[in-house]
C-alpha cells in the first residue's frame, strides 16, 4: 500500500517500518520454517516469489504491511535493520464494498521475542493506525485453530469469535485450505473496552538515509 511507504511507527518496544525489498531475504528465511508455515497457514515460496509478493503488497491498495523491528537494536546505528527484524503486521481490506472493514494479521517470527508483550503492543499500534489513518471501523482476524497463543491474545482484546471455516490465508498463494477461527471487533467496542494508554511517535521517514521528521505525537487509547 502506497499510503504507508514513508511512514514509521514507533512504540515502547518496537518500531514498525514499511516492508521493502531489503527485508525479503530475512522474511523468506522465516517463512521456510515449518512452524511458521503452520501458525500462519501459509505455503513456502521461492525467494523470487517472495520478492514478487513484496512488490505486489507494496503496490496494492488493499494491503498495508509493516515489518516489526526490535526498538532497542534499531536505535543502535551499528546494527543493520535486517538484524532488527522480529516479525510483521498487516491490514488487509477484504471487502471492496466496505472499506471500513479490514483483516488484521500479526506474526512474531523470532521465537525469543514471543511472550514479551510485543504482539499486544503491535496490535494496539496497528489498530490505532487503521482507525485514524485508514478509516477502519471494523476488524476481523483469521487464526489457525492450532495457534492457541494468538487466539488467547485476541480474546483478551475482546474480539468475539464468529465462526470456524476452511479457507486460505493471505499468505497462502496456493489452493490448499486450513481450518481457521474468525474473530471480529468494531472500533466502538475497541474504545469502550480498552483504557490502556501507550505513547506512539508517528514519523514520516524520508527514504534518503536516516533523516526523520517528526509528524505527530499522540496518545493511544484502546
Amino acid at each position: 500500500m502506497r499510503i504507508n511507504e514513508d511512514t514509521l511507527l514507533e512504540g515502547e518496544k518496537v518500531v514498525l517500518v514499511p516492508y521493502n525489498a531489503d527485508h525479503v531475504p530475512r522474511y523468506h528465511q522465516w517463512m521456510c520454517a515449518p512452524e511458521l508455515q503452520k501458525l500462519s497457514a501459509s505455503e513456502p515460496l521461492t525467494l523470487e516469489q517472495e520478492y514478487d509478493m513484496q512488490r505486489c503488497w507494496r503496490e496494492d491498495d488493499d494491503k498495508c504491511t509493516f515489518i516489526i523491528l526490535d526498538k532497542q537494536k534499531w536505535a543502535d546505528p551499528s546494527i543493520p535493520e535486517q538484524e532488527c527484524m522480529v516479525g510483521d503486521v498487516n491490514i488487509f481490506l477484504t471487502d471492496p464494498s466496505d472499506p471500513s472493514l479490514a483483516e488484521l494479521e500479526i506474526m512474531i517470527a523470532v521465537p525469543c521475542y514471543r511472550g514479551k508483550g510485543l504482539g499486544k503492543e503491535v496490535t494496539r499500534m496497528m489498530m490505532y493506525y487503521g482507525v485514524h489513518k485508514l478509516g477502519i471501523q471494523k476488524f476481523e482476524v483469521k487464526i489457525g485453530l492450532d495457534n492457541k497463543i494468538s487466539i488467547a491474545m485476541f480474546k483478551k482484546f475482546h474480539f468475539r469469535e464468529v465462526r470456524v471455516n476452511k479457507m486460505n490465508s493471505f499468505r497462502n498463494c496456493f489452493n490448499s485450505q486450513v481450518n481457521m477461527v474468525i474473530f471480529f471487533m468494531n472500533s466502538d467496542t475497541c474504545y469502550q473496552k480498552f483504557r490502556i494508554k501507550i505513547l506512539i511517535l508517528l514519523q514520516i521517514t524520508l527514504i534518503l538515509k536516516h533523516f526523520k521528521i517528526s509528524l505527530k505525537k499522540c496518545n493511544l487509547f484502546l
